[in-house]
């Protein structure tokens, strides 16, 4: 009998797909994806996790909250993350694409809330600006004489004479940015809803007026500065006349380079968020794959330690880099249902 060479029993293993290749194949370290504003919070959990357990510290990508649910919903396996992180709640059209390929019981742990500034370089005055002024600033189209015509205002000046005499210049997420959606849902719809025009148009024609009122300028005055918000804050030092969109974290981290616009007479604090008075909030989640608890280490234990007192509680690790906790009782809530892993329910 002749023998087989050891490069053909090789190839053989790989085609058969014997255990010892598919144990190969698992992966020992929990990944995450998703949200640019969760990444900081994701990441300080992850380090913190990976020193004081058994468990490897988890791969944190920043995808942003589009990119990561995409991949998330890819399928059910070792070659998908097992977490996404999101500035916004995953859309009923995401659930139906994670169902599609697959991947049915979805976790979802809301971790706490975030505020949406507008931050400008400190060398500069500071904004006080409404939410009508917003939309007018960056909308694509406004109302003008009882009509909707292309956004003619070049300058804040030209939306309203209490603003700088500048050009409107405003760097901000891209579409597949959680940031961006809780933008235009909130603070340019909510603007819009103030100027008569707009407001009867909701009332009449509810899909219209979502049309026009999330839709963004793109002559320019918008600049989309990609997920990376720490870049966003380094183009603010370098143009100190350009505003700058992103979240809360950010402009805490870096309080002594930029400074966030008052919005509605209220000031983007810790303090105003938490309690609502503070216009443009939202909230902050991340999900979990069920079906890979069990099978990546650690899964399970990851989430308590991001659900814990320590964690996101009050007086947590995560509240001293930006996170706005949940009140106590809604977050005793969360961390009883992500501890029993129960499944996601629009």
């Amino acid at each position: 009998m002749k023998c087989i060479g050891s490069g053909l029993v090789l190839a053989l293993l790989v085609v058969l797909g014997t255990p010892a290749i598919a144990a190969a194949a698992e992966r020992d370290q929990i990944r995450v994806v998703g949200s640019s504003t969760v990444f900081p919070f994701s990441t300080t959990v992850a380090e913190r996790f990976g020193r004081g357990t058994g468990f490897k510290t988890p791969v944190v990508e920043s995808t942003g909250t589009g990119g990561g649910l995409k991949l998330f919903c890819e399928g059910v396996g070792v070659g998908t993350p097992d977490i996404t992180n999101a500035s916004r709640r995953i859309k009923a059209s995401e659930v139906e694409l994670c169902a599609k390929n697959g991947v049915g019981d979805v976790v979802e742990v809301k971790i706490g809330f975030d505020g949406i500034v507008l931050a400008n370089s400190k060398q500069s005055r500071r904004f006080e600006i409404g939410l009508p002024q917003i939309f007018l600033a960056l909308a694509k189209e406004v109302p003008v004489d009882g009509k909707l015509v292309p956004n003619p205002n070049k300058t804040w000046k030209d939306v309203d004479p209490s603003l700088p005499d500048q050009r409107i210049e405003v760097l901000g997420p891209p579409p597949t940015s959680g940031t961006r959606d809780a933008f235009v849902e909130i603070a340019m719809e909510g603007g819009a809803k103030q100027l008569p025009l707009l407001a009867a148009m909701a009332k009449e024609d509810k899909d219209r007026f979502e049309q026009v009122a999330r839709a963004i300028r793109e002559d320019g005055a918008y600049v989309e500065a990609g997920e990376n918000d720490n870049l966003i804050v380094q183009k603010l030092e370098a143009n100190p006349t350009a505003i700058g969109i992103f979240g809360f974290s950010f402009l805490d981290q870096n309080e002594d380079r930029i400074q966030g616009a008052i919005v509605d007479g209220a000031e983007p604090t810790f303090e105003n968020i938490a309690d609502g008075s503070y216009s443009i909030s939202r909230s902050l989640y991340f999900y979990v794959k069920k079906a890979h608890v069990g099978r990546i280490p650690g899964l399970k234990e990851f989430i308590a330690e991001f659900t814990s007192d320590a964690a996101s509680g009050e007086d947590g690790y995560l509240a001293d880099r930006g996170l706005i906790p949940l009140p106590e009782a809604e977050r005793e809530v969360v961390k009883q249902r992500a501890a029993k892993l129960e499944p996601l329910s629009l």
